[in-house]
């Protein structure tokens, strides 16, 4: 068989296969050594993209970028590979975004080991399918011994325990999932099937829908609660399975982003009193704990929560997507004290384990939990195999679960410890160099390796002190004054828009963007610069660049306002 290089850079070739090419397309080389030359000329161009000089982002403008995907016309003929491999080069690679940077940090896709590349070739070479163990032998087995090492690390149960499920067909501990939405999605399923179970002559919600289980259960609405820090996907949610947006209740959080429990048990206590005094009920589906939010990587009283689950007879579910992982090492566990009792915990691979996107897990503390969601099929799951596939949401599914196992047995709990170690000493530089910046205020108190700040020149912060002083002393004026205050803060959140965007510009680094509720300045919502700083490869001194870079083009942008000011 000719083997083609990327060094061959001659025009691409158009041609009429026949069955016998494209058999061979099937069909693994008739040796190492042919198929090793396209995978050297592939690491190499995956090698050149890491360290290539220059910015996160390329210069291609988007309206750019769009035109070289515009062909509305779907190929006719065959291209031979190397041709098409070239074109990934010059038209995706070129352009894709350095997430891997030690100077990108502002979101939770960060570094991957180098070993995930190898990883991934072998789940695409294998190509098991983890809906059924026709399609999925020894890879079913790998899933259910990942998902007993997660749900042991969350919720402890018994050495006998582990032993009777770890590869029980009976019953499953949990979920692989796509994302940390699918898991939230499984687990919140199962809730609201809790919710309005089967009963004398009821089949359950899963077979009557929300309008027969609403008139059986003598139910007026059901509804979710969860922090205004929530996860977006709980909105989805609540769309997908016909709650409705609105019925997902976004309980406010105290000066440190978690749920306020004081507003929580008063919104408990009016659906109480509202039920005693009404026939027709409000219905708590769940009551959702974050561990890790995702704008500033807080974690809810997940122990009082518990409680109020219980007070309000409700499934507690916590999302730990973002947190999770801090279990593996002893002295965090108390980070997260309380997710032990949840009755379901989301738990993602592709954030804190270091995996490559996207994997999300679902494990649910009692093991027959599953059995509100599970289904057959005649000719392909049937009520008495041994499928995986019978508990999940999605169908066909790929062996992710080789991913997180891998790099558990690779780093072990130890090499965790060290890499979360770093992660929080860097969260703790960050925050140090803005506490001690004249012209940066810190917007949030990291618990997560989150930390969220902004710009603020010095003079500006001396005049909200005063205005807040005066505040404080009940001055007689305290509505001309609180207009002064939103009114800088307006000016604010103008000026680290504009440094984002030319931020952005330099493509020196990057860090994103949100607007928080919950500061000192409630209730107006402040624009805030948002950090995550997992990647090893991050070092204190790359932060400092940071920051300095950050501050001179502030600067930049406030003395100029500052001069038109004066100039009018």
């Amino acid at each position: 068989m000719e083997v083609h290089t990327l060094s061959d850079m001659s025009k691409q070739i158009e041609f009429v296969a026949d069955i016998n090419h494209l058999r061979r397309l099937f069909i693994m080389p008739d040796s190492p050594d042919k198929f090793m030359e396209f995978g050297n000329d592939l690491l190499n161009l995956i090698h050149a993209f890491f360290t290539e000089k220059g910015g996160i982002h390329s210069s291609i403008s988007l309206p750019e970028l769009s035109e070289l995907f515009s062909d509305i016309d779907l190929p006719e003929s065959p291209h031979l590979l190397k041709d098409v491999l070239t074109e990934i080069k010059e038209k995706i690679i070129a352009h894709s975004v350095k997430v891997g940077s030690p100077y990108y940090i502002g979101h939770m896709t960060s570094a991957i080991p180098y070993f995930m590349i190898l990883i991934e070739m072998i789940i695409a070479a294998l190509n098991q399918n983890q809906v059924k163990i026709e399609t999925a032998k020894a890879s079913s087995f790998v899933e259910r011994e990942l998902l007993a090492w997660i749900h042991r690390l969350i919720f402890d149960r018994t050495e006998s325990f582990y032993k009777q499920h770890i590869q029980n067909p009976k019953v499953a501990l949990g979920n692989v999932t796509l994302d940390g939405t699918i898991a939230n999605l499984t687990g919140l399923l199962v809730a609201r099937n809790k919710a309005f179970p089967p009963k004398d002559r009821f089949p359950g919600i899963r077979k009557a829908g929300f309008f027969e289980a609403f008139r059986y259960y003598n139910c007026k609405k059901a509804v979710f609660l969860v922090s205004r820090r929530g996860h977006y996907s709980i909105d989805k949610i609540a769309r997908i399975i016909g709650l409705g947006q609105d019925n997902v209740i976004k309980v406010p959080v105290d000066s440190k982003n978690k749920i306020d429990i004081e507003s929580l048990n008063q919104i408990c206590a009016d659906i109480r009193h509202h039920n005693i005094e009404n026939s027709e009920q409000i219905k708590i589906i769940s009551l959702i704990g974050v561990a890790g939010t995702t704008e500033t990587g807080n974690v809810d009283n997940l122990w009082e929560l518990r409680k109020i689950a219980d007070e309000n007879k409700t499934h507690f579910h916590v999302d730990a997507a973002w947190g999770g992982a801090v279990l593996l090492v002893d002295k965090y566990k108390s980070i997260l004290k309380g997710i032990e009792r949840a009755d379901s915990v989301t738990f993602d691979a592709h954030k804190l384990l270091y995996s490559p996107l996207s994997m999300g897990m679902i494990l649910f503390r009692k093991e027959t939990d599953l059995e509100n969601i599970k289904h057959s099929a005649s000719y392909i799951l049937r009520p008495d195999s041994v499928d995986q596939g019978r508990f999940t949401v999605e169908g066909s599914r790929p062996f992710s679960c080789l991913k997180p196992w891998t790099t558990l047995k690779i780093f072990g709990t130890n090499g965790f410890r060290i890499l979360l170690e770093v992660a929080f000493k860097l969260t703790e530089t960050i925050k140090d160099l803005i506490i001690s910046h004249d012209n940066f205020e810190a917007m949030s108190y990291p618990e997560l390796f989150i930390f969220t700040y902004r710009f603020v020149p010095k003079e500006v912060q001396q005049q909200l002190k005063s205005l807040q002083e005066k505040m404080a002393s009940n001055a007689a004026n305290l509505e001309s004054i609180r207009k002064k205050i939103r009114k800088i803060n307006n000016m604010l959140n103008a000026l680290n828009v504009e440094l984002h965007r030319l931020l952005r510009q330099q493509d020196n680094s990057f860090v994103s963007r949100t607007r928080l509720e919950s500061t000192k300045y409630y209730p107006q919502k402040i624009v805030v610069l948002r950090t995550i700083t997992i990647n090893p490869l991050t070092t204190p001194e790359i932060l400092k660049e940071i920051i300095t870079e950050q501050n001179t083009l502030g600067m930049q942008i406030y003395n100029s306002v500052s001069d038109i000011a004066k100039r009018r």
